[in-house]
């Protein structure tokens, strides 16, 4: 929008200057005594004398003009206001690609026996591994919903294999996911108990576009198996950590991306054994531990927890390791202390207080 102004006000300026060299016969005799022209009505072409004083003192305004116009502009845009997203509307977490993928699936979701079974039996590992970081954040809780009062996000919730057992912890849970077959067959199976039916809400929806309405609303953001499948992760992480509370909590579970992964995790699971459907990863997309905890630090993330998980494909069971070269959880902390930026207006007259001081400072006399 401000390029489009600058655009507008320059092309003005140049048309003003035009219609003074168009402009006719009766004005240029006018002008004719201030640019000390020589003017021929028998001619189409005329030339001007042009004063050096004259021109000298009119574009040297103009040039001043033009550089505090651009210095208070980027001035401005160095400020964020309070309510202005911190990403662009036209970006996107969510691979179109990805949602086909989950789409033809999405029926299948609760047969525990089929290509969802190894999320099924993960629940294992990280329904313990979410609580018990939850609990330590809390002084006491209820026995038997040690999560009552806690509201968590399940970010790529996909059929509520996660978002109920968190809701039968006592959680209040909201799952989305972009996949609108996905949030239709969760919202079937909660259904059937009425106790998760009130604490369980599921929307059809990306990350990015619940960020304003929810902005500091959950205790803990949970993306288990899904910043492998999202299109910028920088931009999800971003928006995880928008939607958390001061001090909440987000946990991820994914792939690392090693050799090793590719091995297993690919040419195994989905052309050899077909543990899952083909296509269901992208390499290019899995993250190591290093560069999740790089994103999450410059969102103002501090890592607690990083542990291996190893899938055994024979048992159908997941364990805890020390290595982390295939399949991983992390725990992050959103920092306590976030600092707001303020508004325009107030930073600048801020700034101008500080000029001011600085000017007259400067312009004491020494002794």
């Amino acid at each position: 929008m401000l390029n489009v102004l600058l655009c507008r006000a320059f092309c003005l300026q140049l048309e003003r200057w035009s219609c003074i060299l168009r402009s006719s016969e009766d004005n240029l005799k006018n002008l004719q005594p201030l640019l000390g022209g020589a003017y021929s009505k028998n001619q189409l072409s005329w030339t001007l004398q042009i004063k050096p004083s004259v021109f000298s003192e009119y574009r040297i305004m103009c040039f001043k003009s033009y550089s505090m116009t651009f210095a208070c502009l980027n001035r401005m845009k160095s400020y964020r206001l309070p309510w202005t997203r911190l990403y662009s509307t036209s970006r996107t977490t969510v691979d179109s690609s990805e949602v086909k993928t989950f789409l033809a699936l999405a029926h299948r979701w609760w047969d525990e026996q089929g290509v969802y079974a190894p999320l099924h039996s993960m629940n294992d590992l990280r329904v313990p591994f979410i609580r018990d970081n939850l609990l330590k954040t809390v002084a006491d809780h209820q026995p038997g919903k040690p999560l009552s009062g806690m509201k968590i996000l399940d970010v790529g919730c996909g059929g509520g294999l996660l978002t109920e057992p968190l809701g039968r912890l006592g959680a209040s849970v909201i799952g989305i996911d972009p996949v609108d077959e996905n949030i239709k067959t969760a919202q079937h199976h909660k259904s059937f108990d009425p106790v998760l039916d009130k604490r369980i809400e599921y929307r059809a929806c990306s990350l990015e576009k619940i960020v304003e309405e929810t902005a500091e609303t959950f205790d803990a953001v949970v993306a288990s198996e899904v910043v492998e499948h999202v299109l910028d992760l920088e931009m999800f992480i971003q928006c995880c950590c928008q939607v958390l509370k001061p001090g909440g909590s987000l946990f991820i579970t994914t792939i690392n991306k090693t050799q090793l992964s590719y091995a297993l995790g690919i040419v195994f699971s989905e052309q050899i054994a077909g543990i899952v459907p083909k296509g269901t990863h992208t390499w290019e997309k899995f993250v190591s531990p290093e560069k999740l905890e790089s994103i999450l630090e410059s969102n103002g993330l501090s890592v607690q927890t990083v542990a291996g998980m190893l899938y055994n494909p024979f048992s159908g069971y997941w364990r805890w390791s020390e290595n982390t070269s295939l399949n991983y959880a992390a725990h992050a902390l959103k920092s306590s202390m976030q600092k707001h930026p303020a508004p325009a207006e107030f930073a600048l007259k801020e700034e101008t207080e500080e000029l001011r001081i600085e000017t007259s400072t400067n312009s004491e006399p020494r002794r």
